[in-house]
């Protein structure tokens, strides 16, 4: 009996013994599957690959992009938003703060696009450097950045074309149909009904420009050109017209004091002014998702993302300095702040007119690049599995990925119609430094484990100076978000968690490639999970894996 019991109790240990062996492998096979990475030559492979987006773009046309997405909400809307709640006068150096965080950002999308030409922008990088796992939560950012930015723009559009309307009749719009059906109280920190029932010209535009984008990315960036030069035309205009009319006294003080708020002016409140406004700058990473529409990507990348980006910051901080100096900054809480500011000098009605029809046209060039960035990361995620393959659907005649492009356009146009513009613009400012921190991350590690791959572009002065100051700028201005802008991103991100878990983890493509081996290196990680499988079915060039062990 006594012998009887000693095996039993063994042969029970060695049951659990390899039953918590066999959890611990499972769980390391999860892991593993979690960092599994792209190969660059996969990366450039993609990249090479014509047959599906058409390469059109000139180097001219990607800067014009750039500059069509820059130059518009951020200093047309928010920066009087910035000035009027948070900064004061010091609006200035918020600008320049922003302009700083996405001057270094730029360096380091300028390198990696360069490197790895290819439409998914930030999400394909991460992809390349530290796997699935973060190259999906990057991915799930960038579609709530280029969602919430298109509707933002759209929400400024509105708001131009309601002070056109009325500045030309002399009569007040009907704002049942001009203005979202809710707003938020920064007093209360919550929502409030407005009695409104939708912004219509908002939700117009939106589903213009998403039939644009439908007929093809040639057609798009010849009108955004036009586009373009009106909108720089107007920025000049306004600043040698009003700049002679600036006075000293509303400069002073330049650091309004902080009225108690961690936000509410003062040094904190420059900073948080930097949060708002950097969505001004937030464009030039939207070239990248045209990499592979680009003729000559190596070449055209760099200088379309460095390019439109100074080219847009000059203009930025010049209309600005203006803005701030004609008015008292408290008056500029509008959502036309540059017509607002007008009032301040003799230039009656005509320049008003000319400012509204400039902020107009250069509002549509930043939400169609916005609407067309969106639609290039669904095409690149839904390429690689971790989406539905309805969203990479190429149109055989036009060359773009339309049925994605009328989802996000309708998705788009539904957020631009119901909610208001603070929200809209400090959640995308967030998502976009999410994106940009991991960007810097990737050019650091790309720069020990590729240096044998050539760039087009290097970061000056190295990996260990521009990326981590970068990073670390990035930091400091998501910190000072609202703690509420911050809870809206966490809740964005959990449900993205249960869309990759749910569907992106089982139909992921890079799982079944055959390239995968046991290595651990970077340009061949393979994953136990996929090698250890006992059968194997082969159909063209993938491995389909067989998933009765799970």
């Amino acid at each position: 009996m006594v012998r009887q019991a000693f095996f039993t109790n063994l042969t029970t240990k060695l049951r659990n013994f390899e039953n918590d062996n066999q959890a611990c492998h499972y769980l390391k096979r999860f892991g593993i599957r979690l960092v599994t990475r792209k190969t660059i030559t996969q990366l450039q492979s993609e990249a090479e690959n014509t047959n599906e987006l058409k390469r059109t773009l000139s180097t001219f046309q990607v800067m014009a992009l750039g500059i069509g997405s820059i130059i518009g909400t951020g200093i047309f809307v928010l920066s009087g938003e910035a000035a009027a709640k948070y900064a004061g006068p010091a609006v200035i150096v918020s600008f320049i703060i922003a302009a700083i965080v996405a001057g270094l950002a730029a360096f380091s999308y300028a390198e990696m696009s360069s490197m790895v030409p290819i439409s998914g922008s930030a999400y394909s990088y991460t992809y390349a450097t530290m796997g699935e796992y973060l190259a999906w939560i990057i991915g799930w950012d960038l579609i709530l950045e280029y969602l919430l930015a298109a509707a933002t723009v759209a929400v400024g559009w509105s708001g131009y074309v309601v002070h056109l309307i009325e500045t030309i009749s002399k009569h007040n719009a009907t704002r049942s149909i001009v203005q979202a059906p809710i707003a938020w109280s920064d007093d209360s920190n919550s929502f409030y009904v407005t009695g409104k029932v939708i912004n219509l010209p908002a939700v117009v535009i939106i589903i213009a420009l998403t039939i644009l984008l439908v007929i093809g990315i040639g057609e798009s960036a010849k009108v955004n050109i036009v586009i373009v030069v009106i909108k720089i035309l107007v920025v000049l205009l306004f600043i040698f017209a009003c700049c002679g009319y600036t006075k000293r006294s509303n400069y002073s003080p330049f650091f309004p004091p902080n009225e108690g708020s961690f936000n509410r002016y003062g040094v904190t409140g420059m900073l948080h002014g930097a949060t708002v406004v950097f969505f001004a700058y937030i464009g030039f990473d939207s070239v990248t998702t045209t990499a592979q529409e680009t003729k000559n990507p190596q070449r055209s990348m760099p200088i379309g993302i460095i390019g439109s980006l100074s080219i847009s910051t000059v203009l930025y901080i010049g209309v600005c300095a203006v803005m701030v100096g004609i008015v008292p900054y408290k008056t500029l809480d509008s959502p036309s702040p540059i017509s607002e500011a007008i009032k301040g000098t003799p230039h009656g009605i005509w320049l008003p007119i000319i400012i509204d029809l400039g902020a107009i046209a250069g509002l549509t060039s930043v939400s169609l690049v916005s609407l067309l960035g969106q639609s290039r990361i669904f095409y690149s995620m839904a390429r690689d599995g971790l989406l539905p393959s309805v969203f990479a659907n190429v149109h055989h005649r036009t060359k773009t990925p339309w049925i994605s492009t009328i989802i996000i356009g309708l998705v788009c146009a539904i957020f631009a119609a119901v909610l208001p513009l603070g929200i809209l613009g400090e959640m995308t400012s967030i998502g976009t430094l999410v994106a940009f921190f991991l960007v810097h991350i990737s050019v650091i590690i790309m720069r020990f484990t590729h240096k044998e791959v050539p760039r087009g572009f290097l970061v000056p002065f190295g990996p260990w100076i521009l990326p981590p100051i970068g990073a670390l700028l990035c930091i400091l201005l998501m910190v000072s978000s609202s703690k509420e802008t911050g809870i809206r991103l966490a809740v964005w991100m959990g449900i993205g968690q249960i869309v990759y878990f749910t569907y992106g983890f089982w139909h992921s493509k890079l799982r079944y490639s055959q390239r995968l081996n046991s290595s651990m290196g970077i340009d061949n990680f393979a994953t136990e999970f996929d090698t250890q499988s006992p059968k194997y079915e082969h159909a063209s060039e993938m491995v389909v894996f067989n998933e009765e062990k799970l």
